[in-house]
């Protein structure tokens, strides 16, 4: 999920159907409530920001540093008019980017993902078993082939990957594929992507490496126990 911060409402909701139109999920907010919800918000919930985009608003600057504060999260400001100094602070305050607008949303979508290959550029990629999940929006492989996957269920099994060590719920999955602010899709639609997911893991692979405990979550094995 993309969080998009601009006083201007009118400009946050033509990013977000730009987004939208990608099959990516985002989310906008004026800087007043942004900073309010980024005080507040919890791990898990910070863990389903994809990206920041900061508009053109004062104090913005301030509020790279504060993002930094929390979070390693990507962030880019968009730039209404060009000027050296200005795009200086930016950069001196922590943003990875600065883009002049106008800029289409498949462009900063882009340069999210370039961010994000550099940030992990010595592990680009987790091994489960034989299976390969990349953290670049590649698709996954399997004993060295490539596994087609549907866009969210490839999300799914990133996130699942990035999150290995630890048990994830369906409403953190939710968050990270579809937003936290998406109430046009029920939470449910997690269960039936995580049931394709499993199933053509388990044709490729042998196996289901997608461990479920009731109440507790899922998580990523090398191979799951079957129980007699």
């Amino acid at each position: 999920m993309i969080i998009i911060v601009d006083e201007r409402v009118d400009v946050s909701d033509a990013y977000r159907s730009s987004f939208g139109r990608e099959g990516v999920s985002s989310a906008s907010f004026t800087p007043v409530d942004f900073e309010g919800w980024f005080h507040s918000a919890s791990g898990p919930d910070l863990t389903a920001v994809e990206a920041f985009v900061l508009g053109d608003f004062d104090l913005r600057e301030s509020f790279a540093r504060i993002i930094r504060t929390r979070s390693e999260i990507p962030s880019i400001a968009l730039n209404d008019q060009a000027g050296l100094e200005a795009v200086l602070k930016l950069y001196a305050a922590g943003v990875d980017d600065v883009v002049r607008k106008p800029v289409h949303a498949r462009e900063i979508i882009a340069r999210i993902g370039a961010i994000r290959r550099r940030a992990v550029a010595e592990q680009r990629f987790t091994d489960v078993g034989g299976l390969r999940i990349f953290s670049d929006g590649r698709d996954p492989e399997i004993n060295g082939a490539t596994l087609v996957l549907p866009r969210r269920e490839r999300r799914i099994l990133e996130y699942l990957a990035a999150n290995q060590m630890r048990r994830v719920s369906r409403t953190q999955i939710f968050n990270a594929v579809y937003g936290l602010f998406d109430e046009e899709v029920e939470e449910s639609v997690v269960e039936s992507h995580i049931s394709k997911l499993r199933k053509k893991l388990r044709v490729a692979l042998g196996h289901d490496p997608i461990d479920t405990k009731r109440y507790l979550g899922y998580q990523l094995a090398a191979r799951v126990a079957v129980a007699a």
